[in-house]
């Protein structure tokens, strides 16, 4: 089954996201668990955490992933910054679990100026320090690479999964597509795609990647800026698309959208599109 969904909002309860995504056309989804652009994470009562779980199998909407704040920085040099952000990803990290999510993704950071290098053994120890739950799963995603962000090439990745003490046991990849086209990585074509995923495999691990973030790109190939297109409106186009989502060793991946809402195209639009893209 093609996995399709959308980045949607818990505003007036959890449970309410399940009706959007819905709504939208999506059966698997991704939340914030809090504000985006702040350390503030909610909690949820069993009850509430329970209705979510249950309206989410009566849809099927699956699985559903959260996304943790901009604010985030494992790679940064300075410890203060290290520590809130560590605090605030075990704090997610918990309400993911208590909502029974089995995914959490994060950007990994930005070193500024301490160097790649010393940028991702950052991450590496950071997520350490973490007490990952035992039905979640830990993504680290890939960034355009733009200024001192680190994750933009694979190796990179796999360098902090496996520099992470629970290693690929808990922690695993979600790729981005705008991300992967604006730091380089072609997958115009199925061909281009097979390479792609011998650069997975080589890396990290085909069987460590477990979700899909899928986004057109305002900006040309190789250009670092990370600025996402409705699908197939930006300067990807459609067949990119149609490459990815139709691969033998990733169609079966869950995959959500984070592409802009304007006027009659939204998400609604946008899952339409790839939905008619699908083999």
């Amino acid at each position: 089954m093609f996995r399709i969904g959308a980045h949607v909002s818990i505003s007036g309860g959890v449970t309410n996201a399940v009706d959007e995504e819905v709504d939208l056309g999506g059966n698997a989804g991704q939340i914030f668990v809090g504000s985006p652009r702040t350390w503030s994470v909610s909690g949820f009562e069993a009850d509430e955490a329970a209705d979510f779980q249950a309206a989410s199998d009566d849809a099927d909407v699956g699985p559903w992933i959260v996304h943790g704040t901009y604010l985030i920085n494992f790679a940064t040099p300075k410890d203060d910054l290290a520590e809130k952000s560590v605090d605030c990803v075990q704090a997610e990290l918990d309400a993911t679990a208590q909502l029974g999510i089995p995914y959490y993704v994060f950007h990994p950071g930005a070193h500024t100026g301490a160097g790649r290098e010393t940028g991702v053994a950052n991450v590496a120890e950071r997520i350490s320090e973490l007490d990952i739950p035992d039905e979640t799963t830990l993504l680290l995603e890939n960034t355009a690479g733009k200024g001192t962000t680190v994750g933009r090439d694979l190796d990179n990745l796999a360098a902090m999964a496996e520099g992470a003490d629970q290693g690929y046991d808990d922690v695993g990849i979600c790729l981005d597509s705008c991300h992967l086209w604006a730091a380089g990585h072609d997958f115009s074509t199925l061909a281009d795609v097979d390479d792609l995923v011998d650069e997975i495999e080589a890396t990290v691990g085909l069987e460590n990647l477990h979700y899909l973030h899928l986004n057109d790109s305002k900006h040309p190939f190789g250009s670092e800026k990370d600025e996402h297109a409705h699908i197939g409106e930006g300067e990807m186009g459609d067949d990119p698309f149609a490459a990815l989502i139709n691969h033998d060793d990733l169609r079966d991946l869950p995959m959500v959208l984070e592409t802009p809402v304007e006027g009659d195209r939204g998400y609604a639009w946008n899952i339409e599109k790839l939905r008619s893209l699908r083999d």
